[in-house]
């Protein structure tokens, strides 16, 4: 599909970085440009604040982008890059390019939509159950985690505002112990939906993307994969198509129809 539209270098302001579950951040920025033209789906490419030497750019989803000029993101603390991203105070400049690759589509069909996400695939999905809403289409969502510390919970009363929400933690800690597919194949079995969503761990959207096919619906997925540019140069974030063959996740991507997807 080629590089996104306006796709630039931007100096964004911190707004504020702080913890909203267990190492996992929030980071709000603000720069009005990227905000007003980044679509649900999107990600940006964030240079490592305080250390020249970390030349690759750490790839995030935002959850929504604001009137005022504001982006909301959150991510998973794992390295050095997303600690010293996880340092930086309010008032600091940040070089970020975007927006990156392709974004959600709506439905084609009429009928209500079901959202999965896993981890920190909750970003994306937020944004997508928020475009859904905006056109008026109902939703259900399921979120999961390995447990209840690492949810969200802001965001996950956020969603509940406008969706069904329902929750699945890898030990049982809250709502249903086991897998986000297990709730996804209850609510499939209970009605009809027009489309399925899902950002997370490679592995749980595979399993999405295998109901979502058995039942007839229609499914698009936001994958992760290493980036280095984030335009589609380096030719690191390489996905196998289903037909053969590559498409690059930062251009072509990061949100695919499944059935495209060599799972």
């Amino acid at each position: 599909m080629g590089v996104s539209p306006g796709l630039r270098v931007h100096e964004a302001r911190v707004r504020s970085c702080e913890p909203c579950a267990r190492d996992t951040m929030r980071l709000v920025i603000e720069s009005g440009e990227l905000a007003a033209s980044i679509l649900p789906g999107q990600f940006m490419q964030i240079a490592v604040p305080g250390d020249g030497s970390h030349i690759l750019r750490i790839p995030l989803s935002f959850s929504r982008a604001n009137g005022d000029g504001s982006i909301e993101l959150i991510f998973a603390v794992v390295g050095e890059g997303t600690e010293r991203l996880a340092c930086v105070e309010a008032g600091a400049m940040l070089s970020v390019v975007g927006p990156c690759g392709q974004g959600w589509e709506l439905p084609d069909a009429d009928g209500r939509c079901l959202l999965v996400a896993g981890g920190v695939g909750l970003p994306p999905i937020v944004a997508a159950c928020e475009m859904l809403y905006a056109a008026g289409r109902g939703c259900d969502v399921v979120i999961g985690a390995r447990t209840a510390e690492l949810l969200v919970r802001d965001e996950v009363e956020a969603l509940r505002s406008i969706a069904g929400v329902k929750i699945a933690t890898d030990d049982g800690s809250e709502g249903h112990a086991g897998f986000v597919t297990d709730v996804m194949q209850s609510l499939i079995d209970e009605g009809p939906y027009a489309q399925a969503y899902s950002c997370g761990p490679t592995p749980m959207m595979a399993g999405v993307a295998k109901i979502a096919g058995e039942a007839g619906i229609a499914c698009q997925v936001s994958l992760e994969r290493l980036m280095g540019c984030g335009f589609g140069v380096c030719n690191c974030c390489n996905v196998e198509l289903a037909t053969g063959g590559y498409a690059s996740c930062c251009t072509d991507g990061p949100v695919f129809d499944a059935r495209e997807v060599a799972w």
